[in-house]
C-alpha cells in the first residue's frame, strides 16, 4: 500500500487548487499564499509560471508530475448554473463540467505516491433540494430536482481518492455572499436605486455564508483530520428571503418593499428561477460546528456590513 503524506512534515504545505480563477478560488489561493503555503493553480493553457501546471479535463489530461509531494487538492472547478434558462444543452454541460473534472483529480490522486493528506471537493447546498424547510445537517437525505441530481452524481466522482484512502470531503456550500460576483452583486444595483425586494413571497429559506467565512471553511476542511464526507459551509443562522432582503436594505439604508413575484422569474428563466432564487434550503453546518470552527460571520447583518463597508457602528473586537 503506498505511503499517505505526512501532514506534519513541514510548515509550508502545498496545495492544488482548480478553479483558482473564481470567486472563492481566488481569495483562497490569496489566503493560503499569505499564510506562507505554495498554491499550484490548475490551467486550461500552456502554464506560465512555475506554480501553474496545465490540465484538459475533456481529454482526461493533467500534468501529474508536477504534482508530487502535494498536501492537499481542492477542487473547485464547474459552470455556472445560475446564469440564464437551463437547456438540456446546458445541463448536460453543468454536470460534465462536475464530473468529469472530478473524476480526472480523483484518479489522479489515488496514483499518486505519496498521496496527499486530503481531498477537498465542492458541492453546494442543492443536493438537498429546492423545498427544504426543516433543518437539514449532512445526514439529511438527497432532495428532489435537477440539482440535487447534479451534487449528487459531482460528489460521487470524487470517489476514486476515497478508494485509494485518502480522506475525501465533499463540501456543500450555500450562497456566498460578494459585493463582487454571485446573488447578492446582482442583487446590488437594484436595492441601491430603491427597488428591492423579497421575492417569491419571501418565505423560501436561503443558506448564506460570507466569502471569508467560506475561504476559510474550504482551508479548515483541507487541514482538519476528523472531517470527511458532506460538510455543509454555510453560516449557522440562514434566513428567509424576506428577512434578507429588509436586512440587505437596512445596510444600504434604502427600503426593501418592492416584491418581485415568483410567476415572472417562473416566466423568464423557468426551472432556474425555481431551483436557485425560488428555492427554499435551510441547512446547518453541523460538523463544522462538531470540529469546533468559528465563524467570523453568523449573523447576516454583520456579514453584509462587513462585505460592503457600511458599519453603523464600529464592528466588535
Amino acid at each position: 500500500m503506498m505511503a499517505a503524506h505526512d501532514p506534519t512534515e513541514a510548515a509550508q504545505r502545498t496545495f492544488v487548487l482548480s478553479g483558482a480563477s473564481g470567486l472563492v478560488g481566488s481569495a483562497l489561493a490569496e489566503l493560503l499564499e499569505a499564510s506562507g503555503h505554495k498554491v499550484l493553480r490548475l490551467v486550461r493553457r500552456d502554464a506560465r509560471t512555475a506554480t501553474e501546471v496545465r490540465w484538459d479535463p475533456g481529454h482526461g489530461e493533467i500534468e501529474a508530475e508536477k504534482l508530487h509531494g502535494a498536501f492537499s487538492f481542492i477542487h473547485l472547478s464547474g459552470e455556472n448554473v445560475g446564469e440564464g434558462r437551463w437547456t438540456d444543452e446546458r445541463k448536460r454541460a453543468f454536470l460534465e463540467s462536475r464530473t468529469k473534472t472530478t473524476d480526472l483529480v480523483a484518479r489522479t490522486i489515488a496514483s499518486m505516491d505519496p498521496k496527499p493528506a486530503s481531498f477537498v471537493s465542492a458541492s453546494a447546498v442543492g443536493y438537498y433540494g429546492f423545498d427544504r424547510n426543516e433543518l437539514a445537517d449532512e445526514s439529511a437525505k438527497r432532495g428532489g430536482g435537477f440539482l440535487a441530481e447534479l451534487c449528487d452524481a459531482w460528489e460521487a466522482a470524487s470517489a476514486p481518492a476515497k478508494d485509494a484512502g485518502v480522506r475525501t470531503v465533499n463540501v456543500r456550500l450555500g450562497v456566498v455572499l460578494s459585493k463582487d460576483s454571485g446573488a447578492l452583486a446582482k442583487m446590488l444595483p437594484i436595492f441601491r436605486m430603491g427597488g428591492g425586494g423579497s421575492v417569491g413571497g419571501g418565505r423560501q429559506i436561503m443558506s448564506w455564508i460570507s466569502l471569508g467565512d467560506a475561504v476559510r471553511g474550504f482551508h479548515f476542511a483541507a487541514e482538519r483530520e476528523d472531517l470527511s464526507g458532506p460538510v455543509n459551509l454555510v453560516a449557522p443562522n440562514p434566513v428567509d428571503n424576506r428577512t434578507f432582503a429588509k436586512t440587505l436594505g437596512a445596510v444600504l439604508h434604502r427600503p426593501a418593499i418592492v416584491p418581485v413575484p415568483a410567476f415572472a422569474l417562473e416566466l423568464a428563466f423557468g426551472q432556474m428561477a425555481r431551483e436557485t432564487v425560488l428555492a427554499s434550503q435551510n441547512v446547518t453546518p453541523k460538523k463544522l460546528l462538531d470540529a469546533g470552527f468559528e465563524f467570523e460571520h453568523p449573523h447576516l447583518e454583520d456579514a453584509l456590513r462587513s462585505e460592503l463597508g457600511r458599519w453603523s457602528r464600529p464592528p466588535a473586537g
